[in-house]
């Protein structure tokens, strides 16, 4: 079989910024802010971004993506492809070739055990990986020498680049998170506030939903840097205000995330002590539609398979009505302008995998709602203005993360929803617990405590197959797996498990299109999730701070050891 997929080929070489002549720690401190603050540094533990990219500038995978979404080797020496013997002929295997001398920040060295082990660590039974995904099909993880590790899969696999490759994957060392495995996973708070990596910084004091203080690493693999001596990571806030930190103040040098009207956002670059940065990847502001009962009256068995949802769950034409009530091109005008485009797909980017299936939802509908409830008997029947669907009134709670942006939306919905008889219930919940991985927690995305909530995510890499697996059966959130499962609505069906499985087979870039479409088709037309807007990442830096390449494909933090301050 013939490889076809682009990124099989041989890598593409990246292009950094100088570094200004500066050695390591020569440039001072740098600042950055999340407004969403991290909670943890451990991305198997959290599938929060602000996890992700916090902890991408302390452990690393070995291979990552650039702005141009070209795979590139990180810890490896190249990418395993076919042609160079790294992929088997039989595409049931991977073997990748770490790069000789390369040290953990405690100075011990990085092997090829350290990756079994983290492989291990995500697949472990008795645990919960947010990254699970990532996996999908590995039968083993093989320590062939200290410098080589081969990764086999149960049937050929043509993009054999899930585990390991892109922020959300990094390796952890064997020696630190040895006693952490299973179910004691979440429990070892030292190793997961603090973990020795093999990036640039390591960490020297992590207050979690505040601050994280950092250093360059002294054992890092390129002697000039850093080119800081030390990093703040500071959380919290609210995305006006870290845009006002980096773009009027110049408290800051890079905010990230900038979810805010456009307006407001021009108006802050006119002050002229910084820059926006802004690209196109897969991110997707959506409504998740819960598939289960999220009633308090069910205790520890709510939003969970066992009580499928009265009146949203699939099947139901509440959740198609939602979505025909919604004034799509209104919410791109007022909450991202340029930064927003229409869609009705969670998969819009890149191009190829762009359905065009489900193009209805960019016309507001609200009279075809009312009629397509009318007819299906979901009918105000006691004249409260609030419809009902065998006796149980449409109220719902919609939750969201604390965000100006989101409120605006929450607020417009709301009204949408109203006009169609349903009843809407708003919060918002503090964006580092709602997207923190707490297994204790009530609050977060993962747990779903509540009808319908709407956030934005995407994934690394420039292919969409692990990412299309989050909608599988077995990765559904539960008391189980910790709440650890990527399936946020707990949407289960056989046929949609078989195109996932189908793609992971299929070589052919075309073919790969079509089943991923077909997924996303599934997932559209069941209501599953309903898209809002395709959102482009928008950041800002400090004009001070050199050597940024806003990355789309990976985390924004990907290429900080080759920051440095302008002279």
């Amino acid at each position: 079989m013939k490889l076809k997929y682009a990124l099989l080929g041989a890598a593409a070489a990246v292009a950094m910024a100088p570094a200004a002549n500066a050695g390591r720690g020569d440039d001072g401190n740098v600042n950055i802010i999340y407004w969403q603050a991290p909670s943890i540094l451990n991305p198997y533990l959290s599938g929060g971004t602000k996890d992700i990219e916090s902890s991408s500038l302390i452990i690393e995978p070995l291979a990552r993506y650039d702005p141009d979404g070209n795979m590139v080797p990180w810890l490896v020496s190249e990418i395993p492809t076919v042609s160079n013997g790294g992929v088997s002929e039989d595409l049931t295997s991977i073997t990748w070739k770490i790069k000789p001398g390369i040290v953990w920040s405690d100075g011990s060295p990085f092997t090829a055990n350290d990756v079994k082990f983290t492989g291990d660590y995500c697949m472990n039974p008795e645990g919960g990986c947010a990254q699970t995904s990532k996996f999908d099909g590995v039968q083993s993880i093989d320590v062939i020498d200290d410098l080589t590790v081969k990764v086999t899969f149960d049937k050929p696999t043509p993009f054999p680049y899930g585990p390991f490759v892109g922020a959300s994957v990094p390796i952890i060392q064997a020696a630190q998170f040895a006693n952490c495995t299973g179910a004691k996973a979440p429990e070892c708070t030292e190793e997961n506030f603090n973990p020795i990596g093999t990036g640039p910084f390591r960490v020297t004091e992590f207050r979690p939903n505040d601050v994280i203080t950092m250093e360059a690493n002294p054992n890092y693999r390129d002697p000039d840097k850093p080119a800081f001596a030390t990093l703040t990571f500071k959380g919290g806030g609210d995305a006006e205000a870290a845009g006002r930190s980096v773009l009027e103040t110049g408290e800051f040098d890079y905010a990230w995330n900038l979810q805010l009207a456009p307006d407001v956002l021009a108006a802050m670059e006119a002050k002229g002590k910084g820059k926006v940065v802004a690209g196109f990847g897969p991110l997707v502001e959506r409504l998740m539609i819960n598939q289960t009962n999220p009633d308090p009256a069910l205790g520890d068995e709510r939003s969970t398979v066992k009580h499928p949802h009265p009146f949203l769950a699939r099947g139901s034409v509440v959740p198609q009505a939602m979505s025909m009530a919604i004034d799509r091109a209104l919410l791109v005008e007022i909450g991202y302008g340029t930064a927003g485009k229409l869609t009705c797909n969670v998969l819009p980017s890149p191009e190829i995998y762009n359905s065009t299936a489900n193009d209805g939802c960019l016309v507001q509908d609200i009279e075809g709602a009312k009629k397509l409830l009318d007819d299906a008997g979901v009918v105000d029947t006691n004249g409260d203005g609030v419809r009902e669907m065998n006796g149980v009134p449409l109220k719902i709670l919609y939750q969201t993360s604390t965000n100006a942006v989101r409120q605006d939306f929450q607020a417009l919905i709301k009204q949408w929803f109203s006009e169609i008889g349903i009843e809407t219930e708003l919060r918002n919940i503090n964006a580092s617990v709602f997207f923190g991985g707490d297994p204790g927690s009530p609050d977060t995305f993962q747990k779903f405590y509540a009808d319908i909530e709407m956030y934005a995510n995407n994934f690394d890499g420039t292919d969409p197959q692990a990412y299309m697996g989050n909608w599988k059966c077995d990765k559904i959130p539960s008391p189980e797996n910790q709440w650890q499962g990527e399936n946020i609505p707990r949407f289960c069906d056989p046929a949609y498990d078989a195109l996932h499985d189908e793609m992971a087979t299929t070589a052919e870039i075309e073919k790969r299109a079509e089943l991923a479409k077909a997924m996303n088709d599934m997932l559209m037309q069941n209501y599953i999730i309903i898209p809002l807007v395709h959102r482009g990442t928008v950041s800002a830096h400090s004009n001070t701070l050199g050597g940024v390449d806003l990355n789309v494909w990976d985390s924004q933090m990907w290429n900080a050891a080759d920051w440095y301050r302008v002279k």
